[in-house]
């Protein structure tokens, strides 16, 4: 009953890397106009956070070992809600920069400890459930900012209520902390004593590298669509920035349905199979967007969505499997880190690259990435096959 209890409440913890997670993207087109600040510069903010995210998961592991998953989890949750409601208080381009580094850092050390722990601990379906609550969180986040928006309220209003949120969901994980103790002690008493290697003694390992560039491959897809979807709508399609914010959600809410969809899917398909069919459907979703009818925008939004739905989960779940359980905390660390490297970098990337050639190069760039990441997994699944005879 109390391992049931403590997923519910890492369930709800998920919610909270959600939430913030597609804010920016939604609330982007009414922000840089209210800033004074290009077009592109969303790309620096998205770069801020996840260069936090970067450090916080790289040094997560010692974090979670020292203070404990609970500890490290509603300290991290705390951050970003104080970091969102700052984001709301401000209308400075130099502050949201300053603010941006707390959220990051928050972000990190939550997903690395809770990823880690589902992975060992739970069935497949409950790691695709766990992402599935991130969907929640993401999907819920445009669809606030996109009603203040349509009232004709400042961005800031959806920064302020999300923040809220995520104060309510601290004072949650205050209240399941003797929840938390126990399965703590348990983690720690049952885990490896000796200290953690170094990244360079793990990178040797066969398939770490393959493993790292595909989480920054896949996060180069989710993110950079995320985050420019909103402005191709408006500035390519003719959309108002109230219903890209509301089409974006629609993205978000095909990964939460994908996800609950996911988890009943793993009793028949392995998670190397659930990978391969959601890189399938990412193909399909990009086919539909590029279509020139306005009406085949929200199928794509979703079917991009949809496809995005199983591959982070399937490709966490499968890392004590593929590496072993002893040094997984450390090498889900590396894989976050590297997923997040790719989201600082290539958002901002294709920001600059729209801003000279335009942002319907959107679905092109989307699909070069995706099928460099089709041959990489490829590979990585058949070298740790070989590794395990199989």
């Amino acid at each position: 009953m109390k391992k049931r209890l403590l997923l519910i409440v890492i369930y709800l913890a998920f919610i909270s890397l959600g939430l913030p997670d597609s804010l920016l993207g939604a609330a982007w087109p009414s922000m840089y106009r209210s800033l004074g600040t290009p077009i592109h510069f969303a790309g620096i903010i998205s770069m801020i956070v996840a260069a936090g995210t970067v450090i916080s998961s790289l040094y997560s592991a010692k974090l979670i070992k020292r203070f404990g998953v609970s500890a490290v989890t509603t300290a991290s949750v705390l951050l970003t809600a104080l970091a969102l409601l700052g984001f709301s208080f401000t209308t400075s381009f130099f502050f949201l920069g300053l603010l941006a580094i707390p959220l990051g850092l928050g972000a990190g050390c939550v997903d690395v400890a809770l990823n880690n722990y589902v992975a060992i601990h739970y069935q497949a379906r409950h790691m695709n459930w766990l992402h599935c609550f991130w969907g929640v969180g993401a999907a819920i986040g445009p669809i606030i900012m996109g009603r203040y928006l349509a009232m004709g309220e400042s961005w800031t209003a959806g920064y302020k209520t999300v923040g809220l949120i995520q104060l309510g969901l601290v004072l949650l994980l205050l209240l399941s902390f003797p929840l938390w103790t126990r399965q703590n002690r348990d983690t720690v008493e049952n885990g490896p004593s000796e200290p953690e290697p170094s990244f360079r003694k793990l990178l040797p390992i066969p398939g770490i590298k393959s493993a790292l560039a595909v989480f920054f491959l896949y996060c180069t897809i989710e993110a950079t669509f995320g985050l420019w979807g909103a402005s191709y709508l408006v500035r390519v399609r003719g959309f108002t920035a109230a219903e890209a914010a509301t089409l974006v959600s629609l993205y978000y809410v095909g990964i939460t349905i994908g996800r609950i969809f996911s988890g009943f899917i793993t009793l028949r398909l392995n998670n190397q199979r659930l990978v391969y069919l959601g890189q399938g459907i990412i193909g399909l979703g990009i086919v539909v967007l590029s279509l020139p009818f306005s009406i085949t925008q929200m199928p794509g939004f979703l079917l991009i969505g949809l496809g995005c739905a199983p591959i982070f989960p399937s490709l966490i779940h499968e890392t004590p499997r593929n590496f072993g359980e002893k040094h997984s905390q450390t090498i889900i660390g590396m894989q976050m880190a590297s997923a997040y490297i790719g989201i600082t970098i290539m958002p901002l990337l294709f920001g600059k690259m729209a801003s000279l050639i335009g942002y319907s190069s959107l679905s092109w760039f989307i699909a070069v990435v995706l099928l460099l990441k089709i041959y990489i997994t490829s590979n990585l699944f058949k070298r740790v096959s070989l590794d395990k005879g199989v």
